[in-house]
């Protein structure tokens, strides 16, 4: 019996220790990466693979590395071997996507997606790149927005669909939608490279919003939200400034909240916005989202002579995080 019980010892420590060499072998390989060595990460998990040819994680970075080199045959001979395993998770869809992308594969990325999104319905992640892959094979396709609206309407927190709609939106002319994902985007990214694109757009669409007239909506969200900011026409007509809209948001948020006896829709920025105002943060935020777009030298003048308003809302918003509730979703009648 002792003997047994050792045995198993030994068998158990064996394959503890196969498990911690993999994972050790796959944290260099993805050190490398990080470092666009991508020759040593091949390296490395091709030797890895040797010793663990059934391991779906070893595959996977391997196939990802040689698509980050650009040599998409290899990755696309690798993710095959694992695409239609159980253990394929989302991340190995996404990588698969993006190398038919990468190779202009329409017809078998369309399968892989439909394929990936019966197995992971609620990822925000694969609706996002199923719609960049449509708009890629026909720039301006709805079918591509219906794709970033579903990951919205199934994953509200995952940024990038925001983004994709927003741009597709304002290019469009659908400015409600682009305003209002455009600003969900920038305080779920609030950091990056796309947020200064984003916030370039809606000082545009704004200024298109009231330029156009007055815009209307379908839905009882859309109706609500055009109705209360169609109000503020006769502030825009002084131009429109980070502080004119500073004025025109105000007003807006005050009018949702207390304007009227219809019942408005919880909506997260909405309530962003209105403790914002109450905190007396708001016109730091909207000189974040609109000062540095209208002005570089203006917003920098603003910020040296509101010092302590504008490092309150700097610790505020990276104190906090933001995040949209399920069940908030109303584009669809």
């Amino acid at each position: 019996m002792k003997k047994v019980l050792f045995l198993l010892m030994v068998i158990f420590s064996s394959a503890a220790m196969a498990q911690q060499d993999v994972q050790q072998l796959l944290e260099t390989a993805r050190s490398f990466q990080r470092q666009a060595d991508y020759d040593n990460a091949i390296l490395v998990l091709k030797k890895a693979q040797e010793a663990n040819n059934d391991n779906t994680e070893i595959t996977r970075e391997l196939a990802f590395s040689y698509y980050l080199q650009g040599r998409t045959d290899n990755a696309l001979t690798e993710i095959k071997k694992i695409i239609d395993k159980d253990d394929a998770d989302e991340q190995t869809f996404q990588i698969a996507g993006n190398i038919y992308k990468s190779k202009l594969d329409f017809k078998e990325g369309d399968k892989l997606f439909k394929k990936g999104l019966k197995k992971f319905p609620n990822s925000g992640a694969m609706y996002n790149d199923y719609g960049e892959i449509l708009y890629q094979k026909e720039p301006g396709s709805s079918e591509a927005a219906k794709m970033w609206e579903k990951g919205i309407e199934m994953d509200p927190n995952f940024s990038r669909n925001y983004y994709n709609a927003a741009r597709y939106y304002g290019t469009i002319g659908n400015n409600l939608w682009a305003l209002v994902y455009g600003e969900l985007f920038v305080n779920l990214e609030s950091y990056s490279t796309k947020t200064i694109e984003i916030k370039h757009i809606l000082f545009d669409i704004y200024k298109q919003w009231f330029v156009s007239g007055k815009a209307l909506g379908k839905t009882p969200f859309e109706e609500q939200f055009a109705a209360t900011l169609n109000k503020q026409n006769k502030e825009a007509g002084y131009g429109l400034t980070p502080e004119s809209l500073t004025a025109i948001r105000t007003r807006f948020i005050l009018d949702w909240f207390n304007g009227s006896t219809t019942p408005r829709p919880a909506f997260r920025l909405f309530d962003l916005q209105k403790q914002l105002l109450q905190d007396g943060l708001f016109e730091a935020y909207n000189q974040w989202l609109f000062g540095s777009i209208a002005s570089t030298s203006a917003y920098q003048n603003w910020v040296s002579l509101h010092a302590a308003e504008n490092n309150a809302f700097i610790a505020f918003q990276r104190g906090r995080v933001f995040k949209v509730p399920a069940g908030q979703y109303y584009a669809k009648p």
